[in-house]
């Protein structure tokens, strides 16, 4: 398990970590999420503390394309068939060893990324397989705190002698 302050690069889940799993449908099949501004805070902090960013989701969504580019969040994977594929890619880019890259999430489709990297966080109320996988499990909720615990986490031990 990577230390947190060996952070460099954070990568998230949306559905479940930055949302708390639920997405509203209208009859006229558009697509809303709600997010926290709080964790929208901790992602500016996060940033503004040299972390690269990084959102990797199984699903297509212009609401999460949004909702990034106002954070200001450059690396933004949607709609990915290979989540690992996605986060191997942009750490080679970046030149940071998957060692020094966490990823949060919160069910089955997470745990190959989980497997990979060198802090693999898991959120509250994640299934058992991901908690299970995880080395670290936030007290917050997905959609409800999650990101914001774990950026503030990473930025605390970063700043420390």
């Amino acid at each position: 398990m990577s230390d947190l302050a060996n952070i460099r690069l954070l990568a998230f889940d949306i559905d479940g970590v930055f949302t708390d799993g639920r997405f509203y449908l209208s009859d006229e099949g558009v697509e809303t999420k709600a997010f926290s501004t709080q964790d929208g805070f901790g992602i500016r902090r996060a940033l503004e503390a040299g972390l690269e960013i990084a959102v990797i989701s199984g699903r297509s969504s212009k609401a999460v394309s949004i909702r990034m580019q106002e954070l200001g969040v450059q690396h933004v994977y949607l709609a990915s068939k290979d989540k690992v594929a996605a986060l191997e890619e942009l750490a080679a880019s970046l030149d940071i060893a998957l060692d020094d890259c966490a990823f949060v999430g919160d069910d089955v489709p997470d745990l190959a990324l989980l497997e990979r990297v060198g802090l693999p966080i898991a959120v509250a109320n994640a299934v058992t397989e991901v908690r299970d996988a995880s080395a670290m499990t936030t007290v917050a909720r997905g959609g409800h705190g999650a990101v914001r615990e774990v950026c503030d986490r990473v930025v605390a031990a970063k700043r420390v002698p």
